[in-house]
Parts: C-alpha cells; sequence; structure tokens
C-alpha cells in the first residue's frame, strides 16, 4: 500500500514541528507539506492533493472552522482530521458537521495517531 500523503496546519510551532518529525519517522506516512497558516495549507492542499491533512481548529487567529470548511470544499476527496488540544463538544460537532472525518486529541501516541490517519482515508484515496 503507498504511504499516505499528509499535510499539517498547526499554527503552535512547536506542535507542528513536532508533529513533522514524528510523522516523517513513522512507516506508512509521507508529510507533503507543513505550515501555520490555513491559507497557505488551502493551497498546498489545492496543489498537492493530499490524502489526509492534519488541521489545528484552535487558531489564534480564531479561524480554524472556516479552514476546516474551506479544506473539505476546495478538497473533497481529501480527508481532514481535526488534531487538537483539548476537547470542545460543541467544535466536535459542528467540526463533523462541515465535514471532519476524526476529531482527536493531540496527547495520542504516534502509532495510534497513524492508525487514525490511516483510517480517516476516503475509499478513492486506498486505491
Amino acid at each position: 500500500m503507498a504511504p499516505t500523503r499528509l499535510i499539517i496546519i498547526d499554527d503552535h510551532d512547536a506542535v507542528r514541528e513536532a508533529l513533522g518529525t514524528r510523522l516523517r519517522a513513522a512507516a506508512g506516512v509521507e508529510v507533503v507539506g507543513c505550515t501555520a497558516c490555513w491559507k497557505t495549507g488551502l493551497r498546498e492542499a489545492v496543489k498537492l492533493k493530499p490524502d489526509v491533512v492534519l488541521l489545528e481548529t484552535k487558531r489564534a487567529d480564531g479561524h480554524g472552522l472556516d479552514a476546516l470548511r474551506c479544506l473539505t470544499e476546495q478538497c473533497p476527496s481529501t480527508s481532514v482530521v481535526v488534531l487538537t488540544s483539548y476537547p470542545d463538544a460543541e467544535e466536535q460537532t459542528e467540526a463533523r458537521r462541515v465535514g471532519a472525518v476524526r476529531y482527536i486529541l493531540k496527547d495520542i501516541d504516534t502509532p495510534q495517531l497513524v492508525r487514525e490517519i490511516r483510517a480517516s482515508l476516503r475509499p478513492q484515496a486506498m486505491i
């Protein structure tokens, strides 16, 4: 099976860099983009057509759900996984409503995160 192509969008520098390091070392995952700016991440997703985008919705700019909405509208074959710092029931409900396929917390270990990423793949991405 081909590696899962992934973009990370998180405005917390240390977290984004740690996620990138963890996932680049993981078997079965290819990090093709990593950015703080959701608009840059959206442009990369449209251009690169990753299998999965990991998106932090609790952003300093307050546009996390807007980013999610744009990603799901403009990249319908890409699975968007919300990877967030702490649970928020209202945000989780809204994230699922606008197209997030998973809503998981950042305290997840790397093997489980890779399993969640693989499990989030849309059927056409698994071909």
